[in-house]
């Protein structure tokens, strides 16, 4: 195996050339792509992506990303197509075809294929008098003039180009529709991102008893909730049900070590009447925030103006939001 002595440079040199050609094809951002993107806001249908070899891969990526951005794609392979696989196209769609040459065997004998669905052929190509780029309706032109590879022949800025071209395309659909957080999360459930956008504090509250206790109790049954509950905390309710306080396992401590005479302790010395609350119909992300900003591990939790539970940040770890 024979070693590169310039490893450092040989990055760089990949990185900036990359770079310097999405720069390039930002430069070549006009009209037309903008009226690609005005299009394919007005389609019932779906993005049908294909393509072949490496544009293949790059075809399916963007195909997710346009799916968990909320506009409808599918992956045709180009291969594939024309053997069976053009009954995915169905009126309403539009096709985007990715190809660095426009004049690969398997694209030529599919484009004119595509042509009989009556749809709009949309060409990602680099070539734009090549076939694809004359049979095409729109061009999305993913100038790439040369590959990072000192052969030239490795798929490398030309894929690039084209990854951060179909990004533009997906983050333009995704404006004009006014795409919002919550449709993310809704796209995104599984994960911790998603949860953060859609977890709230009745999700989690239940899992939990609710420590309480009466503000009548003794210092031995406020101790024992909190203890056998383990929130490091209780809290306290008046005789109409209405929450007057919680007592946390520090304000115990704090109240013990400040008298000399503990039998002659009184609950309501421990009581903190003014406890942070949050809503159960709060997002868990609120919950986090109001935690951070006080310093604290828990919050008492309100629905309908009562106390119902606590949520805890061992409740926010747990689930990915911190």
């Amino acid at each position: 195996m024979k070693l590169s002595k310039n490893i450092q440079s040989t990055a760089k040199k990949v990185l900036i050339q990359e770079a310097n050609a999405i720069l390039k094809v930002s430069q070549g951002i006009d009209s037309d792509f903008e009226s690609c993107v005005e299009y394919l806001l007005r389609i019932p249908g779906r993005i049908v992506f294909t393509g072949m070899g490496k544009s293949a891969i790059i075809a399916q990526k963007i195909v997710a990303t346009m799916n968990s951005t909320g506009t409808p794609a599918i992956f045709m392979h180009a291969a594939d197509a024309i053997h069976g696989d053009l009954g995915m196209i169905q009126q309403g769609d539009a096709v985007i075809c990715i190809s660095k040459s426009g004049d690969t065997p398997e694209i030529k004998v599919l484009i004119p294929l595509i042509k009989r669905y009556q749809v709009k052929l949309i060409g990602m190509v680099s070539n734009k008098n090549s076939y694809l780029g004359q049979q095409s309706d729109y061009i999305l032109h993913a100038l790439a003039e040369e590959e990072a590879d000192f052969m030239n022949l490795a798929p490398t800025t030309s894929t690039t180009v084209a990854l951060a071209l179909g990004d533009a395309l997906a983050v333009c659909l995704l404006e004009c529709r006014g795409f919002t957080a919550m449709d993310f999360a809704k796209y995104h459930p599984g994960g911790a991102l998603g949860k953060r956008l859609y977890l709230k504090v009745a999700d989690l509250y239940p899992a939990h008893e609710f420590p309480v206790i009466s503000a009548l109790a003794s210092i031995q049954e406020a101790i024992h909730e909190i203890s056998s509950k383990r929130l490091g905390a209780t809290a306290v309710l008046d005789e109409n049900g209405d929450l007057s306080g919680i007592i946390t396992d520090g304000d115990v401590r704090r109240t013990l070590e400040s008298s000399s005479d503990w039998y002659q302790i009184q609950i309501g010395q421990m009581i903190n009447h003014s406890p942070k609350t949050i809503d159960a119909e709060s997002y868990a992300t609120e919950a986090l925030a109001i935690m951070q900003s006080n310093n604290i591990t828990q919050l008492v939790v309100m629905k309908n103006n009562k106390a119902v539970g606590f949520v805890h940040l061992h409740d926010l770890l747990k689930e990915g939001i911190v």
